[in-house]
C-alpha cells in the first residue's frame, strides 16, 4: 500500500483509508463487533494506516469498536473522528442538532480520547458547520487542543470556502472530508481549488457512491428499513434506474482493466490529486480486499480522458440528501 500527505500538513496515511461508520451506523445492522474488530485489523495487516470514526455513529458505539481493534498497532495508525452534534455525553443521545461551542468540543473530545483508549487524536474534524458558533472559535479551541498535545491535526468535514478560508487563518486545516466521487463532482467547482492554493489534504467521503458505484445495487434491491439510503432521493428506484449508465460506463471500463466497477471508481479518484485520500467502507472482507486493489490500479491519461468524455455524457438523477440533512451543509 503506498502513502500520500495530506496537503502540506506532514500527516502520511495510506493511499486508501477505511471508513468504519457502516460497522456500526447508518446501513443496517451494526456488525457483530468481534467481526467488526477483525476486519479493521484485516485493514491494517494489508497496509491500511488511516481509520475514520465520528462519536456520532451510534453515537458513540462506533469509536468504541474503533479503540479496541487499534490498540495493539496504535503507534502505526491514523485515527480520524468528528465532533460537532448535540450528543448528551452522560447517556449518548443525539439531540438531533449541532452543537460546536468550545466547552462541548472540549468534552466532546475528552469522550472520544476515552473511548479510543489512547491520548491523543490524529485527526479531529468538525463534522459539520454550525452556524451558531463563529468558526473562528472553533478553530481557536481545536488550536488549544492542539497546544495540549490531545490533538495532532484539525479537519472540517462538508464546509465551504469561505468557512475553509476563516478556520485556515486561524488554525491551519490538515484535511477537508467531504463526498466525491463520480457521480457527485461539486467539490470540482471550488473547493478542490482552494484545497490546492492553501495546502489541505482531501479524504472524499462515500467514494463509490453509497455502494452504487460497485455495480451492485440496482432499482430492484431492497436496504434495510435502518439503512439511511431509503432517506436519499438519488436512491429512489427510478433514480437508481436512471443512474445505471454511470455504473454501466464503470463496467466497460473495468472489463477492458480486468478490474472491478468499484476499483475503477477509486483509481480514478486517487488520480485526481496526489493529496486526495479516499475512505471506502465495508463490512466485508471481500470487498475490502477488492477496494484496496484499486489503489494499485494505474489509469493512463487516454483512460481518464475517455472516462471524462463519456461521463460528461450521463446526468446524474436525483438529490444526494434529503432536504432536512442537506440543510446542515455549508457551501
Amino acid at each position: 500500500m503506498q502513502t500520500r500527505q495530506l496537503g502540506r500538513s506532514g500527516l502520511q496515511v495510506s493511499a486508501l483509508g477505511l471508513g468504519c461508520m457502516g460497522l456500526s451506523f447508518g446501513l443496517g445492522p451494526a456488525t457483530d463487533k468481534q467481526d467488526a474488530i477483525k476486519l479493521i485489523r484485516a485493514a491494517v495487516e494489508r497496509g491500511v494506516t488511516f481509520f475514520d470514526t465520528a462519536e456520532v455513529y451510534g453515537p458513540f458505539t462506533n469509536e468504541n469498536v474503533v479503540g479496541e481493534a487499534l490498540a495493539p498497532f496504535r503507534g502505526q495508525v491514523v485515527i480520524a473522528t468528528k465532533f460537532g452534534f448535540d450528543i448528551d455525553p452522560a447517556t449518548g443521545q443525539n439531540r438531533g442538532g449541532l452543537n460546536s461551542h468550545p466547552e462541548h468540543i472540549r468534552r466532546a473530545v475528552e469522550g472520544s480520547l476515552k473511548r479510543l483508549g489512547t491520548d491523543h487524536i490524529d485527526l479531529l474534524y468538525q463534522h459539520r458547520v454550525d452556524p451558531a458558533v463563529p468558526i473562528e472559535d472553533l478553530a481557536g479551541a481545536v488550536k488549544d487542543l492542539i497546544r495540549e498535545g490531545k490533538v495532532m491535526h484539525f479537519g472540517l468535514s462538508e464546509a465551504g470556502v469561505e468557512v475553509i478560508r476563516r478556520a485556515h487563518a486561524v488554525q491551519p486545516v490538515a484535511a477537508l472530508q467531504s463526498e466525491y466521487s463520480l457521480w457527485w463532482r461539486e467539490p470540482e467547482e471550488a473547493i478542490l481549488p482552494t484545497l490546492a492554493e492553501l495546502g489541505i489534504g482531501f479524504v472524499p467521503f462515500s467514494p463509490l457512491g453509497k455502494g452504487f458505484l460497485t455495480g451492485k445495487i440496482d432499482e430492484k434491491t431492497e436496504f434495510d428499513k435502518s439503512d439511511f439510503r431509503n432517506t436519499v432521493p438519488r436512491f429512489n428506484p427510478e433514480n437508481r434506474k436512471a443512474n445505471q449508465a454511470l455504473v454501466d460506463l464503470l463496467g466497460r471500463i473495468a472489463q477492458e482493466k480486468q478490474a472491478t466497477p468499484a476499483q475503477i471508481a477509486l483509481a480514478w479518484l486517487l488520480a485526481q490529486q496526489p493529496w486526495i485520500v479516499p475512505i471506502p467502507g465495508t463490512t466485508k472482507l471481500h470487498r475490502l480486499e477488492e477496494n484496496l486493489g484499486g489503489a494499485s490500479l494505474q489509469l493512463s491519461a487516454d483512460d481518464l480522458r475517455q472516462i471524462e468524455e463519456a461521463a460528461a455524457q450521463i446526468a446524474v438523477q436525483g438529490a444526494r440528501y434529503a432536504e432536512a440533512q442537506q440543510k446542515m451543509i455549508n457551501r
